[in-house]
């Protein structure tokens, strides 16, 4: 068996729809698959304008967002249900979910006051919908198929917006729902990114919760693979926009993929790698648009990995913009025990996350995202070190497994880098990662000049694999 997560982009249209249900129907054949959808793209943010507009007490503009998201739905349904009964009946069933949405609307606007419950509940409506759609159009088709609110199965905590799953619950849940339905042949479609407690209250499971309910169910169900389905030919080589010249990645590890996340690049969530790590399920990442494209797999197995081992030693290039540097200076840093503890205290009390950081005897540098911190952290600072900010810059983190201990990549990597000005370089534990700090006009530059170093003429290893439809 598979779980097949489908993304905002590939359900986001009548043809895109359609042409993940030829993807579903194609892995019938093989075996049943339980199919996981997020709500269609660009679904999620109107109804999240949906929640401020009725926070805000902008009836009128909440309820003209709704009937958007009405239209919307019900002209995917127009174009992929051809039976007019069935269609007349799917038309009813996004007339009621939209209703109970304008519901929501009118409730929070005369109580005036959005909380994170009820901001959870707007966004559950995006995949109901979605899903609603997808089942109508796949039974449409002739399709044994079962709609399934994933609300009765991923049972959470009350940790509204960021909830996490209770596991035994949800593991009881899915051998007693959705295992009989895929034993006997029926698809299973469901969504992902949502959830509820014990008392039946909607939560979410915040960013990249789609692809992490995807995780947790192929996990629960001991499936042989989890497929997350987008619009690019798996895990890349670089941000295309920013390198034309970018590959696909055939097959890399949990720890590279979830390096890789963290440090920005737009893969996996590092929560999705968790419950597949922990069951040694491979992850494929796939493109739902060229199907027969062999994307990228994410795996530990080493019959796999020693089956790609690669001459470049880099597997990506990871970009973060819109950083700065804080640079903290301060003679009680030598040779004195609490200083750090002070430091970070700091950034704890704010909650302001660090995502790079380089020490010496007196001093300290650390990056955080330009929109997280306040003049009041650090004025905060400024009361037992000096502070100088430096604005308008992105990290570029170059990762592989055992990086560290590969003797000249370090070299390699600056040495590609002497027309670029660095502000800052920082190799921690991690084995599998060398960050540094460019100016924001360099980023270009500094990953281009990366990326021909070490990836250049790497096709012909069967490592990276030149994306479907581009030269």
């Amino acid at each position: 068996m598979a779980v097949m997560k489908f993304g905002g982009t590939s359900v986001g249209t009548a043809q895109a729809m359609q042409q993940a249900i030829t993807i579903v129907a194609r892995e019938k054949e093989r075996a049943t698959p339980l199919v996981v959808l997020s709500a269609c793209s660009g679904i999620t943010n109107k109804l999240i304008q949906i929640a401020d507009a009725a926070g805000r007490s902008a009836l009128d503009d909440a309820i003209a967002l709704a009937a958007d998201v009405r239209r919307h739905h019900l002209d995917l349904a127009s174009v992929l249900v051809g039976d007019p009964a069935r269609r007349e009946e799917l038309c009813s069933k996004i007339e009621e979910f939209v209703s109970r949405l304008e519901m929501l609307i009118k409730g929070i606007e005369i109580v005036g006051e959005l909380t994170e419950r009820t901001k959870d509940m707007f966004c559950s409506f995006g995949e109901l919908l979605s899903t609603t759609v997808f089942a109508a159009a796949m039974k449409d088709q002739g399709y044994d198929v079962q709609w399934l609110d994933v609300r009765t199965v991923m049972i959470t905590d009350s940790n509204f917006g960021f909830a996490r799953p209770l596991n035994e619950v949800c593991e009881e849940n899915v051998r007693r729902i959705i295992k009989p339905l895929l034993k006997r042949g029926t698809i299973v479609i469901t969504q992902g990114y949502i959830g509820a407690t014990k008392e039946g209250k909607t939560t979410t499971l915040g960013r990249g919760g789609s692809d992490f309910s995807a995780a947790l169910l192929g996990a629960w169900l001991d499936d042989n693979s989890i497929q997350i389905w987008t619009d690019v030919d798996g895990v890349m080589t670089c941000d295309p926009r920013l390198v034309p010249e970018a590959r696909s990645i055939r097959v890399m590890t949990f720890s590279e993929a979830a390096e890789l996340a963290y440090l920005g690049a737009k893969v996996l969530h590092p929560d999705t790698i968790a419950p597949a790590v922990e069951k040694n399920i491979p992850v494929y990442v796939l493109n739902s648009w060229h199907p027969d494209a062999k994307g990228t797999i994410i795996t530990n197995d080493p019959e796999r990995l020693a089956g790609m081992s690669y001459k470049g030693l880099v597997k990506s290039i990871a970009v973060k913009k819109g950083q700065c540097i804080i640079n903290i200076h301060s003679n009680r840093m030598l040779g004195r025990h609490g200083f750090m503890n002070e430091l970070f205290g700091v950034f704890s009390r704010y909650g302001v996350s660090v995502e790079m950081i380089s020490t010496s005897e007196v001093s300290v540098s650390l990056t955080v995202d330009e929109k997280s911190f306040s003049n009041d952290l650090i004025d905060d600072l400024k009361s037992f070190a000096d502070v100088e900010i430096e604005h308008n810059v992105a990290t570029v983190s170059v990762v592989g497994d055992n990086l560290r201990m590969s003797r000249g990549v370090a070299g390699r990597i600056f040495s590609d880098l002497k027309d670029v000005n660095i502000r800052m370089i920082s190799q921690g534990a991690s084995e599998i990662n060398v960050g540094f700090v460019v100016e924001d006009k360099d980023v270009v530059t500094a990953v281009n000049n990366l990326h021909r170093e070490f990836f250049s003429g790497l096709e012909a290893e069967g490592i990276f694999e030149v994306p479907a439809g581009r030269p």
